[in-house]
């Protein structure tokens, strides 16, 4: 009962009085609109920002390029000193891990299965 006066008086009211035109909203601010997150960014957020732009990864938080394996095309292995240890999942749904440590120089053999890898130098981003 009371939504129906409620809704009679609500129609009374609209045929009754004239629409007012209210202004478009818009999403701009007073000056100049939104900022973007580049515009927004500081500091170490701004240099990832400028650096994911120029098709870098700083902070290697992209997936890598994937290599076949072979000892032409073997998988980059990236370390700040000469040796590192790696671990090959030599199959899909294997379980255990195969570690063995990758030397600079040529690529080496994963010794379960035999992909390649090899070491490259890589330089902190800091």
């Amino acid at each position: 009962m009371a939504a129906r006066l409620l809704l009679r008086s609500g129609l009374r009211a609209v045929t009754t009085c004239r629409a007012v035109r209210a202004p478009a909203l818009s999403r701009s601010m007073a000056a100049g609109g939104i900022p973007t997150d580049e515009e927004q960014a500081t500091g170490l957020e701004k240099v990832i920002m400028k650096a994911m732009k120029e098709g870098k990864d700083p902070y290697s938080m992209m997936k890598p390029k994937s290599y076949a394996g072979s000892k032409s095309d073997p998988h980059l292995v990236p370390s700040i000193t000469n040796k590192r240890v790696v671990g090959c999942i030599c199959e899909e749904d294997n379980t255990a891990i195969i570690w063995f440590w990758l030397h600079e120089g040529e690529p080496q053999r994963c010794p379960s299965c035999g992909a390649h890898y090899k070491l490259v130098p890589h330089n902190l981003p800091h």
